[in-house]
């Protein structure tokens, strides 16, 4: 009886921690594009509390679309309770991104956009691809 009591928890234990696994593995992002910028292979990832401030983690290319327009490109991301984050990719190059989105006074992030843009300087607005929504 003891026996099968202790082989119970020791499933609970494990089959616990293959959810918890798998909760935070990579998910597929569809591919943002708009004018002048493409966003491919992205993926992301929600990190449990205890990891990397339990993060919205995103990863993928950023492609400059139309090299020979003068305008750089970027990347957006806003998790809950914060504006968007910029982060900039390079004209005439397709750059590999990987970062962390987080708020500080929560233990984890449970909402993200993000989202692909063209910066098309002071005097006309940037266009951006449609906001990818994503929760945990």
């Amino acid at each position: 009886m003891r026996n099968a009591v202790v082989g119970a928890v020791a499933a609970g234990l494990f089959f616990g921690g293959a959810g918890a696994a798998v909760a935070a593995s990579w998910h597929e992002l569809p591919q943002m594009h708009t004018t002048g910028v493409e966003f491919a292979d992205g993926e992301y990832k929600f990190n449990p509390a205890g990891k990397n401030h339990g993060s919205f983690e995103w990863r993928g290319y950023l492609r400059d679309d139309a090299p020979r327009d003068g305008h750089n490109v970027y990347m957006q991301v806003k998790v809950e309770g914060h504006g968007w984050v910029r982060y900039n990719g390079k004209q005439r190059k397709t750059v590999h991104m990987h970062h962390s989105n987080w708020d500080g006074a929560q233990r984890y992030t449970e909402k993200a956009y993000i989202r692909a843009c063209r910066d098309r300087g002071s005097l006309r607005p940037d266009n951006c691809s449609p906001e990818q929504y994503r929760h945990r």
